[in-house]
């Protein structure tokens, strides 16, 4: 797997990677990751990623100077060194994660050997455009030379996929490829889920993410300051990004600084506390081509308010799970936290039951599924995740008892399930702590024999020669 972006890298490209590199390991595959160098430290090591160990061959990299977070991996000697990794693997297939740089060198290296190739496309020029440097008269042309380049190198692949329908429709009309299957990232939604029902009494709304321009935090910001009769509301921002020190000043402007909490980075292990004690997760970027914190929240049983751009409506299905907005428009999204703030428990409920309802069709083990078919060449009319049948995206309104009481029932299970895993995770720690104390009194006993032998044989040396 040749990705530009991977763990610890906090972003939809990378969390995918991630978590479809893990299960692919949990099902018995024997998986590689090619991926930027963290540091200035470079080559091949064993890492645990999303509970699962891997071998992942970092390459060298440098801090891209103008963003926060971005790597720019060294060019320079790639594609031999992918080369050789690939000669030494002998994989059975190689999936891209982006055509930009680690992916353009894989298939470069790739070339001639016959391996079979899949892709999948995360990037949308506009996510990045900002951060080239080229003057902003420029952008246009230059997002559809980004098109243009991406599709010249995704049509060599055996597959092409993309998270979501919407987000295949766009790369097919503009990069000019065809048969873009839409496959989700997928989630473990049983991780996430909570027995805590969603309440407003104590107002809290999350976003969870990079704190970068095309999120448009800064909207969400300025609606919330609209809010004026509910001085109590709390926004919590979980992330770092480029945008961090402009929304902190934004905050200050606007009045609200001592409301917004930014969180910072968090690991995965507080992820599902970080949606269970939020009121409602917002989503306010314009170039999402699925969202994994989207469903998270869902999974969480969490309302969702979301831009109505690119892939969101996909997730959110405007008044059933949540609330669609017109993108970059305060205004309107602070109408629709209000509609959050003033609903009862029972439409708190059904918006909250609903989201429960719609992630079930993005389950994690289905994609794994389709992508273990992919990479051995099986691709038919069952190439898809659920959430792209025919009624996923109908009107839902209250689902009816039966649906309900399922999904209670699921929910319960999935909570019982963790808590017993926690507990089997604390008596193993625990009996890990009691063996480490006991090798160490056994270490520590063994070296006093040792010293008393040390000085016996030191008495016997002195008295021979003596």
């Amino acid at each position: 797997m040749a990705c530009d972006t991977f763990a610890p890298d906090i972003n939809g490209a990378a969390r995918f990677a991630e978590r479809l590199a893990s299960g692919l390991v949990r099902h018995g595959h024997e998986v590689h990751i090619i991926a930027a160098s963290t540091d200035s430290s470079h080559g091949s090591r064993i890492e645990m990623h999303d509970g699962s160990q891997m071998m992942v061959h970092r390459m060298r990299s440098h801090r891209v100077p103008q963003h926060k977070t971005l790597r720019w991996t060294q060019p320079i000697g790639l594609s031999s060194e992918i080369r050789r990794i690939l000669r030494k693997v002998k994989p059975d297939a190689l999936h891209i994660q982006s055509h930009l740089l680690m992916g353009r060198f894989a298939i470069q290296a790739a070339k001639g050997s016959g391996l079979r190739m899949i892709a999948t496309n995360h990037v949308m020029p506009e996510n990045l455009i900002k951060y080239s440097l080229l003057p902003k008269f420029t952008h246009k042309a230059a997002m559809r030379i980004t098109w243009a380049d991406a599709g010249r190198i995704l049509r060599k692949m055996d597959a092409l996929t993309t998270p979501t329908r919407r987000a295949a429709e766009l790369l097919e009309s503009a990069a000019g490829v065809t048969g873009v299957l839409a496959i989700s990232c997928g989630i473990d939604a049983s991780r996430f889920a909570n027995e805590t029902p969603t309440d407003n009494r104590n107002p809290r709304f999350l976003f969870l993410g990079r704190l970068d321009d095309e999120k448009r935090i800064h909207i969400l910001l300025q609606a919330v300051a609209k809010l004026t009769e509910h001085p109590n509301v709390i926004v919590e921002l979980v992330g770092d990004g480029g945008e961090r020190d402009n929304l902190s000043r934004l905050a200050t402007q606007l009045g609200i600084a001592d409301r917004v909490i930014f969180t910072g980075h968090i690991s995965d292990q507080d992820l599902p506390a970080a949606y269970e004690r939020c009121t409602a997760f917002v989503m306010p970027s314009i170039a999402e081509l699925q969202s994994i914190a989207t469903m998270e929240a869902m999974a969480s049983g969490r309302p969702v308010i979301a831009a109505d751009a690119m892939a969101l409506p996909h997730l959110v299905h405007d008044g059933d799970n949540g609330y669609l907005f017109p993108p970059d428009d305060a205004d309107a999204l602070a109408d629709r936290l209000r509609r959050i703030l003033n609903a009862d428990q029972q439409e708190l409920n059904r918006l909250s039951e609903n989201s429960l309802h719609l992630i079930q069709s993005h389950d994690i083990e289905r994609t794994i599924r389709i992508f273990e078919n992919l990479y051995v060449g099986i691709r038919d009319e069952s190439s898809t995740t659920d959430d792209n049948s025919p009624d996923y995206m109908e009107p839902i309104g209250k689902l009816n008892e039966a649906i309900s009481s399922r999904l209670e029932s699921w929910r319960h299970s999935a909570v019982e399930i963790g808590r017993r895993a926690e507990d089997m995770s604390q008596d193993a720690l625990e009996k890990l702590n009691e063996v480490r104390e006991e090798v160490s009194e056994q270490l520590s006993d063994f070296k006093d024999e040792i010293k008393e032998q040390i000085s016996e044989a030191a008495k016997r040396i002195k008295r021979k020669r003596k």
